[in-house]
């Protein structure tokens, strides 16, 4: 059973499809594997064990009425385990966006994902845990209790994304959803050692959604690898007519192979994205990337784009998308809400015409420098996070090598800063640091705008070069 939960989900799929596994023993291994796991990790916080065996039941019961018989393809996700982010909406699921306000709320509809992924035969077993409405890369909220990391269970597994996160890396799922404005899906596979795609705005279309024209906050893949990562972002990708930033391309172009000569590609190398402070242990693990990068042929150069008025675009945008979103709510159920989610509504009432106007005008300006620098370089490559898990009990880091955090989003900056460009961009595991407990470290790739297949290629040969993606958490095993 352990050895199964570990197979690449692009494996599993084919062993459905070929007859040589059921998916009721692929469901049975995962149910296992979150059962024996679970209560120590805490990453998924509705469990709907009954519901997957009976969809793998009737889809091994498909199969083999469907055996011999011409035209019986099945869809390219077919029997394969998903558990939700709690902040997708799952109709008659309860969906609580990890706050006490909706703590027993039953959605009447799915959200596009689930219709999309179901559609590509994905069977819903659960949802997995996300800080209150998803705001702080730290997943912990008042209704479920903290996400622990698996491989040090004394420390944050990142976030918002961090059950999905935990839930691939301790093979309680063969891949996650997850989304990201900040870091959401960077930070907890930098955290976890997996992957984490945040692709291009309207890749993968958001709806229902409160501002259909939102282009800060994307969904996205997590896997073990990045092969698996393509293969559920190829199911995920493609246009909705109901969202009306998404992109026309089709999901397939992601299922391509990721193969790719990178000798002789350029490519800017930064340890600090302009002068963030940096943990010196990110930074040995960092550093130790540009033999690797070199090993695959790139011509590796020290650069950075011009990030100035990132903060100012990026935390006057967010805010004022709180307030538009929750204001209510502080009208209403005040009490209910965590202190840096009111901070942030707060911030955004307080944001006026002007100061919201600069922000576009700024967040503009950082689109075209980083555009600019892209054309000279392939990608820009550099670390996830500026400092390693910490400890599990604090809501968020307060100094980074000793330099003070204003708020609970400075430690963000190495991955808004990307966020604020519009550019896609991937986590990769790196390594990990010499702790007593080792805890790992990710590699962020960006690329050109919307060149999320280009990313997801030199993340592979990184992935392949390296093979530090393979390992598993000890919690796990």
């Amino acid at each position: 059973m352990k050895d199964l939960v570990f197979q690449p989900a692009k494996k599993l799929a084919r062993l459905i499809r070929t007859g040589k596994l059921s998916a009721s023993e692929v469901m049975r291994a995962h149910i296992a594997q979150i059962e024996r796991v679970n209560p120590q990790v805490n990453a998924l916080v509705t469990f709907l064990p009954e519901r997957g065996l009976r969809a793998a039941r009737a889809l091994d019961a498909r199969l083999a009425r469907a055996r011999g018989k011409a035209g019986a393809a099945l869809p390219p996700l077919a029997g394969l385990p998903i558990a939700y982010k709690d902040l997708v909406p799952t109709r008659g699921i309860r969906t609580t966006w990890g706050s006490p306000v909706y703590r027993d709320h039953l959605p009447e509809q799915d959200h596009a994902l689930v219709e999309r992924l179901t559609a590509a035969g994905a069977i819903t077993i659960g949802k997995t845990n996300t800080p209150e409405f998803g705001a702080g890369s730290q997943t912990f909220n008042a209704v479920f209790g903290a996400t622990r990391n698996p491989w040090d269970l004394s420390k944050t597994c990142g976030g918002s994304s961090g059950g999905g996160a935990v839930a691939a890396a301790c093979g309680m799922l063969p891949f996650a959803d997850g989304s990201d404005l900040a870091a959401s899906l960077r930070n907890p596979g930098n955290y976890c050692n997996v992957v984490g795609f945040r692709p291009t705005p309207g890749r993968v279309p958001a709806w229902p959604n409160a501002n259909a024209w939102d282009t800060q906050s994307v969904l996205g893949p997590m896997a073990r690898s990045v092969e698996d990562a393509a293969f559920l972002f190829a199911a995920m990708a493609g246009p909705d007519p109901r969202a009306p930033v998404s992109i026309d391309e089709p999901g397939r172009v992601f299922a391509r192979p990721l193969a790719r000569d990178f000798r002789k590609l350029r490519v800017a190398f930064t340890r600090d994205f302009g002068g963030l402070p940096m943990d010196p242990r990110v930074l040995e693990v960092i550093d130790a990337q540009r033999k690797v990068l070199q090993s695959l042929g790139c011509v590796v150069e020290d650069a950075c784009p011009d990030f100035s008025g990132a903060t100012e675009a990026f935390e006057t945008i967010r805010a004022v998308s709180f307030a538009a979103r929750y204001a209510p709510l502080l009208k209403t159920q005040r009490h209910l809400l965590k202190d840096t989610v009111i901070w942030n509504i707060e911030q955004g009432l307080r944001v006026t015409g002007e100061q919201y106007g600069r922000a576009e005008v700024l967040r503009t300006q950082l689109f075209h420098r980083m555009r600019e620098f892209l054309s000279r370089y392939a990608f820009l490559i550099g670390p996830v996070n500026q400092l390693p898990p910490f400890p599990v009990d604090t809501d968020y880091p307060r100094q980074i090598a000793g330099v003070k955090m204003g708020n609970y989003l400075d430690w963000m900056k190495s991955c808004y800063y990307v966020t604020i460009t519009s550019h896609p961009a991937i986590s990769v595991p790196a390594g990990f640091t010499r702790d007593a407990a080792p805890l790992p470290v990710g590699l962020q790739i960006v690329g050109r705008h919307r060149d999320d297949f280009g990313v997801l290629q030199m993340a592979h040969a990184f992935e392949q070069a390296t093979g530090i993606g393979r390992q598993r958490p000890p919690v796990a095993l």
